[in-house]
This record gives structure tokens, sequence and C-alpha cells, in this order.
């Protein structure tokens, strides 16, 4: 038996654009990466977030982002780095400060989009993003791409880290995320990716379109929040996980985060 966590990014709807189904997957994850407004979700959004969360039991994180509602925080930008790591500090205060004043607490930080698959590749940038985390608070729990360059910044600079596998994107031969837009870069359907996430848990690795198995540490499932089909897929995905008998947790209740 295992104990494994089941993430969503979500809180990304503005104003009356509604993007997911936000209530619906706090009832099934149980841990989720709350947009602070820069690729999605406003202060109202955050706000509802934060309280559905809780109602749920659900752990809350920041989701920060390059600014770009635009392009929904997925268009690879080159910033400054005093000018970046201000921008996420200013959004893990954002969310901080709605759940403090929400009676609760900001346990993880997981980055989003174009930053979060930059940094995953470049060590510069993962140590920025990282350091950004340590100096807001050295206690947050970084969730981080399996075998990325963000996974072990965060443990240099000392921050407990949860890895985490995509149960909804294909991986390429070097461990990384197929880039959206290609052919084969989403697991389409519930039952697959259901099927994908067990796989790559009896393996204990990532495993890559080919079938190549990279071994690494599991602590965490994402399923993205925006998809159509998201709520059916966490549904079976979490399902799928506890028929094989695994546990799901909240990030904070993990045990042997390193």
């Amino acid at each position: 038996m295992t104990e494994i966590n089941l993430n969503a990014d979500l809180g990304e709807s503005i104003g009356e654009t509604i993007i997911g189904d936000d209530q619906a997957m706090l009832a099934i994850v149980s841990s989720a990466n709350v947009a602070c407004g820069f690729h999605g979700g406003d202060p109202l959004v955050m706000v509802r977030t934060v309280d559905e969360a809780a109602r749920n039991g659900v752990s809350i994180g920041a989701h920060p982002s390059f600014p770009d509602l635009e392009g929904f925080g997925r268009r690879r930008m080159t910033l400054p780095p005093d000018e970046l790591k201000a921008l996420i500090l200013y959004q893990l205060a954002a969310l901080d400060g709605v759940a403090r004043a929400r009676g609760e607490r900001m346990s993880h930080v997981k980055p989003h989009g174009a930053l979060n698959n930059m940094a995953a590749e470049n060590a510069e940038l993962a140590g920025l993003v990282a350091g950004a985390v340590r100096d807001y608070d050295r206690n947050l729990i970084f969730l981080a791409p399996a075998l990325s360059e963000l996974s072990k910044a965060g443990r240099r600079l000392g921050l407990r880290v949860a890895e985490e596998i995509f149960a909804d994107r294909a991986y390429a031969e070097n461990g990384s995320l197929i880039p959206r837009g290609q052919e084969g870069a989403m697991i389409e359907g519930a039952e697959a990716a259901a099927a994908h996430v067990l796989m790559m848990m009896e393996a204990g690795a990532l495993v890559t379109r080919s079938g190549t198995r990279l071994p690494c540490e599991i602590h965490s499932i994402c399923v993205h929040g925006d998809e159509p089909s998201a709520v059916k897929t966490a549904g079976a995905v979490r399902r799928a996980l506890e028929d094989a008998g695994h546990q799901i947790r909240a990030l904070p209740d993990l045990a042997g985060l390193t």
C-alpha cells in the first residue's frame, strides 16, 4: 500500500469566464494548485477556490506563472531574474494572504505552464524559482516534475520536494513532457490516463511514449483542471489508484518528502 497525492490546477476562471469545474474536481483531488492571477484567476475566484478546497479537506498551494493572461501562462518568456523573482513572490503572497484571511494555510507551491516547463529543463531558472519559494517560506512543499531540474534545485536549497507525474500527458525520451500541439502529447480518455498512471506507479518510473522506463520517486499525480474531460479523468485515476490499494493523501500528510 502506498500513500499518494492527487492534485489539480484550479481557480483559473476569471470573472464570468469559467474554466473547468472546480467544485467537482475538489470533491476528487486531495491538493489544489490555485492560480494567482497571472495566467488565470482573480481575487474573488481565489477566495471561492480556497473556501471550496477547505470544505473538501483539500490542501491549498500557489500556482505562480509568467504574466500571461492572454496565453494562459503557456507562452515562453524571458524576464530579468530580479523581475521574475519578484513576480513569483507577489503571487505567493497573494494566495497566502487569501488563505490566511479565510482561516486556512498555503502548504505548497507548483509553478505553472511555460514557467514550469522551462525551469524543469534549465538549472539556472530552476534555482531562481526554487530560491523564491525558499525565501518566501522554506517550510513550503515544492511540487515539481519528477526527474526535473526543478526537483533537483528544490532539494539543493533545502525544500521538501514532492515529485509529480502527469496523468494526462505523454513523456519524451528524456523525461520531459511532449510539448502541447505535437502529436501524442496528450493521453486521450479517462481510462487511458488511469492506465498510464498505474503503469508508472507499478514501474516506479516515468514511462515514455516509446515505453522506456526512467526510474523516479512518485509522490503526486496531476490532472489538468482546464481540460474538458478533467473531472472524468480525475475520477478514473482516483478509482484506479484506490482499487490498486493506494491511499490518497493531501500533500502535507505525505510521509517521506525530502
